[in-house]
């Protein structure tokens, strides 16, 4: 039997936001230089460039997760899906948004059953587009 995962707790949501100002401050705007950092390269690069890493990070997620099924090492997983969330901090910074904006949907979701939640998406945007 395996331990529970710990609770998210201020501190982790301390470390998310402490990352993103890292990124922020890597924006143009904000004095990043592309030649001297990987994040100031990839918001110089634009959407495509962080957005393509995104997609290879997940598909490296669903590799590891595989991987895990068949044995191999669970760590594998973890490091995966902090590289993609790591990505995806960056899109969230050239959005304008934050790991906070993630957090408070998650919020708003909380006791909301997944499949009620599928469903009234699925008629808001279905009303927002007149039928």
């Amino acid at each position: 039997m395996t331990a529970p995962a710990p609770a998210l707790t201020r501190s982790s949501q301390d470390a998310l936001v402490s990352l993103a100002a890292v990124i922020e401050s890597r924006k143009a705007r904000n004095g990043g230089d592309p030649a001297a950092s990987y994040v100031a390269r990839l918001l110089h690069q634009g959407p495509d460039a962080f957005l393509k890493k995104i997609g290879e990070e997940a598909t490296e997620v669903v590799m590891a997760a595989k991987d895990t099924d068949h044995g191999g090492d669970k760590g594998k997983i973890v490091n995966e899906v902090a590289d993609l969330w790591f990505h995806c901090l960056i899109a969230l910074a050239h959005y304008d948004l934050s790991p906070t904006d993630v957090i408070a949907e998650l919020q708003r979701r909380a006791g909301t059953s997944g499949i009620e939640e599928k469903a009234l998406r699925k008629a808001v945007l279905r009303d927002a587009q007149g039928g």
